[in-house]
């Protein structure tokens, strides 16, 4: 079965170049100042709010994969590195590759990619007009999306939902933020026009994820016997 991880980096919109109403709905709740800053440092996590500026891909069965990342202004060639492509272009352009290369693959491998990655690139891909080719939300129980957030935590039934980079770090596996970046940084990395660091932040995401998918399918997921 051909298998592909993916991951997305995203940046909040300027709230301040945000429409009226816009500011007043976010702020509705935010009684202090904290309060407010906190709502506007939390505009990357939603589609409405926000932009995806990289997605990557990786096969985790040959580590060959792909970054297509955002870098206005910069004319940076692709260029390749440790088996993985790295290309520039527009959020459009880069919700057009990944959808065409993500139409190839029988099953696809996020952390957490149910309730964030799957659904931010869904309604950014529909807010530039660019139609699925696949389905990014299937059947959460069997379908061809393994959510490894969903799998390590049983759908729910454990108490807390550890990040990547913990769970890396309880496994003995090298985590993404190890090297100076890390989510909550990408934002003003973006802004200071550290493209090509996002992006190969990014592409360590995937391969922290890959190295969590063979954890998990080694000594997690049951896998019968032969007399079960």
């Amino acid at each position: 079965m051909s298998r592909i991880i993916f991951d997305i980096e995203t940046i909040g919109a300027d709230f301040d170049a945000l429409d009226l109403p816009q500011q007043e709905y976010l702020l509705k709740y935010a009684e202090t100042e904290e309060e407010a800053e906190a709502v506007k440092d939390s505009l990357g996590l939603y589609p409405l709010t926000g932009e995806i500026v990289t997605i990557g891909l990786m096969n985790p069965d040959t580590l060959k994969g792909v970054i297509y990342f955002q870098a206005p202004g910069k004319g940076i060639p692709p260029f390749e590195e440790d088996g993985v492509q790295y290309e520039t272009g527009t959020e459009r352009e880069i919700l057009e590759k990944f959808w065409d290369v993500i139409k190839s693959y029988n099953q696809f491998v996020t952390f957490n990619g149910r309730t964030f990655d799957c659904p931010f690139i869904l309604i950014r891909s529909a807010m530039h007009k660019i139609r699925p080719t696949r389905e990014l939300m299937p059947n959460r129980y069997n379908g061809p999306h393994i959510d490894l957030l969903d799998q390590l935590t049983f759908y729910g039934a454990t108490r807390r939902r550890f990040s990547l980079d913990m769970w890396c770090r309880a496994l003995g596996i090298k985590s993404p933020k190890d090297e100076g970046i890390a989510g909550q940084d990408v934002k003003r990395f973006f802004q200071e026009g550290h493209y090509t660091d996002i992006a190969r932040y990014c592409a360590r995401d995937l391969l922290a994820t890959r190295e969590l998918l063979i954890y998990w399918e080694n000594y997690v997921k049951f896998r019968p016997g032969p007399s079960s």
